[in-house]
Protein backbone atom coordinates (compact mmCIF):
# COMPACT_ATOMS: atom_id res chain seq x y z
CA UNK A 1 0.00 0.00 0.00
CA UNK A 2 1.52 3.41 -0.92
CA UNK A 3 2.49 5.72 1.91
CA UNK A 4 0.24 8.74 2.47
CA UNK A 5 1.74 12.11 1.60
CA UNK A 6 2.88 14.23 4.49
CA UNK A 7 0.73 17.23 5.45
CA UNK A 8 1.67 20.34 3.49
CA UNK A 9 2.14 23.71 5.18
CA UNK A 10 2.78 27.18 3.79
CA UNK A 11 4.43 29.52 6.29
CA UNK A 12 4.11 33.28 6.08
CA UNK A 13 6.91 35.43 7.49
CA UNK A 14 5.30 35.92 10.91
CA UNK A 15 5.05 32.18 11.51
CA UNK A 16 8.52 31.48 10.14
CA UNK A 17 10.01 34.25 12.29
CA UNK A 18 8.34 32.81 15.41
CA UNK A 19 9.53 29.29 14.64
CA UNK A 20 13.10 30.43 14.20
CA UNK A 21 13.34 33.10 16.91
CA UNK A 22 11.76 31.03 19.70
CA UNK A 23 13.14 27.73 20.92
CA UNK A 24 9.67 26.66 22.03
CA UNK A 25 6.16 26.85 20.67
CA UNK A 26 4.14 25.40 17.85
CA UNK A 27 6.10 27.22 15.13
CA UNK A 28 9.32 25.55 16.26
CA UNK A 29 7.56 22.19 16.58
CA UNK A 30 6.34 22.46 12.98
CA UNK A 31 9.87 23.26 11.78
CA UNK A 32 11.13 20.21 13.65
CA UNK A 33 8.47 18.09 11.95
CA UNK A 34 9.71 19.51 8.65
CA UNK A 35 13.23 18.49 9.50
CA UNK A 36 11.98 14.98 10.29
CA UNK A 37 10.11 15.03 6.94
CA UNK A 38 6.82 14.41 8.71
CA UNK A 39 5.43 17.57 7.07
CA UNK A 40 6.29 19.42 3.87
CA UNK A 41 6.92 23.15 4.32
CA UNK A 42 6.71 25.69 1.53
CA UNK A 43 7.51 29.39 1.60
CA UNK A 44 7.72 32.01 -1.10
CA UNK A 45 10.80 34.05 -1.94
CA UNK A 46 8.98 37.04 -0.41
CA UNK A 47 8.55 35.17 2.88
CA UNK A 48 12.26 34.35 3.00
CA UNK A 49 13.20 37.99 2.33
CA UNK A 50 10.71 39.39 4.87
CA UNK A 51 11.77 36.92 7.55
CA UNK A 52 15.46 37.58 7.00
CA UNK A 53 14.91 41.36 7.25
CA UNK A 54 12.85 41.02 10.43
CA UNK A 55 15.41 38.75 12.03
CA UNK A 56 18.25 41.11 11.08
CA UNK A 57 16.37 43.94 12.80
CA UNK A 58 14.92 42.18 15.83
CA UNK A 59 16.93 38.99 16.43
CA UNK A 60 20.20 39.13 14.47
CA UNK A 61 21.75 36.26 16.41
CA UNK A 62 19.04 33.99 14.95
CA UNK A 63 20.10 34.61 11.33
CA UNK A 64 22.55 31.68 11.11
CA UNK A 65 19.90 29.37 12.58
CA UNK A 66 17.37 30.70 10.05
CA UNK A 67 19.62 29.81 7.12
CA UNK A 68 20.33 26.39 8.61
CA UNK A 69 16.59 25.85 9.17
CA UNK A 70 15.77 26.57 5.53
CA UNK A 71 18.09 23.72 4.52
CA UNK A 72 17.37 21.32 7.39
CA UNK A 73 13.58 21.52 6.97
CA UNK A 74 13.87 20.80 3.25
CA UNK A 75 11.72 23.87 2.62
CA UNK A 76 10.44 24.36 -0.86
CA UNK A 77 10.92 27.99 -1.86
CA UNK A 78 8.60 29.14 -4.64
CA UNK A 79 8.60 32.28 -6.73
CA UNK A 80 6.00 34.91 -5.99
CA UNK A 81 2.86 35.15 -8.08
CA UNK A 82 2.67 37.14 -11.28
CA UNK A 83 1.23 40.68 -11.03
CA UNK A 84 -1.91 39.57 -12.89
CA UNK A 85 -2.49 36.79 -10.33
CA UNK A 86 -2.12 39.27 -7.48
CA UNK A 87 -4.50 41.71 -9.16
CA UNK A 88 -7.10 38.98 -9.68
CA UNK A 89 -7.04 38.09 -5.96
CA UNK A 90 -7.04 41.62 -4.49
CA UNK A 91 -10.60 41.22 -3.23
CA UNK A 92 -9.70 38.07 -1.25
CA UNK A 93 -7.99 39.95 1.60
CA UNK A 94 -8.27 43.52 2.87
CA UNK A 95 -4.54 44.20 3.35
CA UNK A 96 -3.02 44.58 -0.10
CA UNK A 97 0.53 43.69 1.04
CA UNK A 98 -0.69 40.21 2.04
CA UNK A 99 -2.21 39.34 -1.34
CA UNK A 100 1.04 37.88 -2.82
CA UNK A 101 1.42 35.57 0.20
CA UNK A 102 -2.17 34.39 -0.07
CA UNK A 103 -1.86 33.80 -3.82
CA UNK A 104 1.44 31.93 -3.42
CA UNK A 105 -0.19 29.60 -0.85
CA UNK A 106 -3.18 29.10 -3.16
CA UNK A 107 -0.94 28.26 -6.12
CA UNK A 108 0.91 25.49 -4.27
CA UNK A 109 -2.42 24.08 -3.06
CA UNK A 110 -1.16 23.87 0.48
CA UNK A 111 -3.03 22.02 3.18
CA UNK A 112 -2.64 24.86 5.68
CA UNK A 113 -1.47 28.49 5.58
CA UNK A 114 0.38 29.09 8.84
CA UNK A 115 0.38 32.68 10.11
CA UNK A 116 0.38 34.79 13.24
CA UNK A 117 -1.29 37.62 11.33
CA UNK A 118 -4.69 37.30 12.98
CA UNK A 119 -5.96 40.68 11.85
CA UNK A 120 -5.52 40.19 8.12
CA UNK A 121 -5.75 36.42 7.67
CA UNK A 122 -7.55 34.75 10.56
CA UNK A 123 -10.13 37.16 11.96
CA UNK A 124 -11.76 37.64 8.56
CA UNK A 125 -13.39 34.30 7.70
CA UNK A 126 -13.93 35.47 4.13
CA UNK A 127 -10.19 35.18 3.48
CA UNK A 128 -10.27 31.41 3.99
CA UNK A 129 -13.58 31.11 2.17
CA UNK A 130 -12.46 33.09 -0.89
CA UNK A 131 -9.03 31.49 -1.09
CA UNK A 132 -10.18 27.95 -0.34
CA UNK A 133 -7.37 27.62 2.19
CA UNK A 134 -7.31 26.37 5.74
CA UNK A 135 -5.67 29.27 7.64
CA UNK A 136 -4.55 29.51 11.25
CA UNK A 137 -1.84 30.00 13.81
CA UNK A 138 1.08 27.62 14.28
CA UNK A 139 -0.89 26.06 17.16
CA UNK A 140 -3.89 25.54 14.89
CA UNK A 141 -1.65 24.05 12.22
CA UNK A 142 0.04 21.73 14.70
CA UNK A 143 -3.35 20.42 15.84
CA UNK A 144 -4.33 19.88 12.17
CA UNK A 145 -1.03 18.08 11.47
CA UNK A 146 -1.55 15.79 14.44
CA UNK A 147 -4.97 14.88 13.11
CA UNK A 148 -3.62 14.31 9.61
CA UNK A 149 -0.76 12.14 10.84
CA UNK A 150 -3.09 10.12 13.08
CA UNK A 151 -5.43 9.60 10.12
CA UNK A 152 -2.52 8.43 7.94
CA UNK A 153 -1.71 5.68 10.45
CA UNK A 154 -5.09 3.98 10.25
Amino acid sequence: MPEAAEPELFFDSSALFAGVASSTGAGRALLQLGEARAVAITVSEQVVTETERSLARRAPTALPFFRQTLRACHMRIVKGPAPAEVLAARSFIAHEADVPILVAAMKVKTGFLVTLNRRHFIEDPLVAQRSGLRIGTPGDALAWVRGELAGNQS
